[in-house]
């Protein structure tokens, strides 16, 4: 702290301690009202450490349940569906050895794409969750879109996240067999809302035959991290694009979990607004 000399000359030396005092304080308030000012001295790691952007607060089963949307919040005529059907949703068409052949680096891409597949059809895209985790899935003629919110407050999901970036680079076309029945798989990266703290994209396409007639199997599939928390969506079927659908899920659910992790009530559906 820069001493006022002119200030601490008026004062007795039988007081110079109490003057002293009275001079770091009034430093100080100047300093309060003129954040500009250097002090000189070094604040502290603890002062300098900003607020983290996201919420601390630690997802519970009942949070997670009412951090899910609902029909009202993605676009078109989706339907809910009971939990327990959700629950039991597996595509065929996912299911297959990856060729080893079809990579350069053959070892550690076609382990990255068979993790893909498998976390794919048993919907655990950023792993098995580690706290809370509530799941809602709803139809719409012949596509499915299920969205999931889960703490992985004992793992890290960025990880998982890093992992979905790389995907389109080593897994972006490759073959599959499953009982002899080779299926082709494609894997592109898409876009997002700019919402939560880190988020990815992908469109994974299979074509493959279902009771023996050839059929194409398109799933966007995104993920947002809030935190150590995060949501993961997943929309598609044999009638293809669900993108819109999915950015909207994205976009709504991920403030909805903020809203949840900071203590309020997520906003109404657009639906309840109109």
């Amino acid at each position: 702290m820069i001493r006022r000399t002119s200030r601490l000359a008026r004062v007795l030396s039988s007081a110079l301690a109490a003057g002293a005092l009275l001079t770091t304080a009034a430093c100080s308030d100047d300093g309060d009202k003129d954040g500009a000012r250097d002090s000189g001295v070094t604040a502290s790691p603890a002062a300098r450490k900003q607020p983290t952007p996201s919420p601390t607060a630690t997802l519970t089963e009942s949070g997670a349940q009412t951090a899910l949307i609902t029909a009202a919040d993605i676009e078109d005529d989706w339907t809910q569906v009971k939990d327990t059907e959700a629950e039991n949703w597996h595509d065929s068409l996912l299911i297959g050895t990856v060729d080893v052949s079809d990579f350069l680096t053959a070892k550690a891409d076609a382990a990255d794409c068979q993790r893909l597949m498998d976390s794919l059809y048993d919907d655990d895209l950023l792993g098995k969750p580690s706290g809370a985790n509530a799941l809602r899935g709803f139809t719409q003629d012949d596509s499915r879109l299920l969205y999931q919110v889960a703490s992985y407050d004992r793992s890290d999901p960025q990880d998982s996240l890093n992992w979905m970036a790389k995907l389109p680079d080593e897994c972006d076309q490759f073959t599959m067999t499953e009982n002899g029945e080779e299926r082709t798989v494609q894997v592109i990266e898409t876009s997002l809302p700019k919402v939560g703290d880190a988020r990815q994209g992908l469109r994974v396409t299979v074509q493959g035959t279902t009771d023996g007639e050839g059929a194409t199997l398109t799933l966007d599939v995104a993920a947002v991290r809030v935190g150590n928390d995060a949501i993961t969506v997943t929309a598609g079927g044999l009638d293809g694009d669900e993108h819109d659908s999915v950015e909207q899920a994205v976009k709504l659910g991920t403030q909805r979990l903020q809203d949840v992790l900071a203590g309020k009530s997520p906003a109404a559906s657009p639906s309840e607004i109109e």
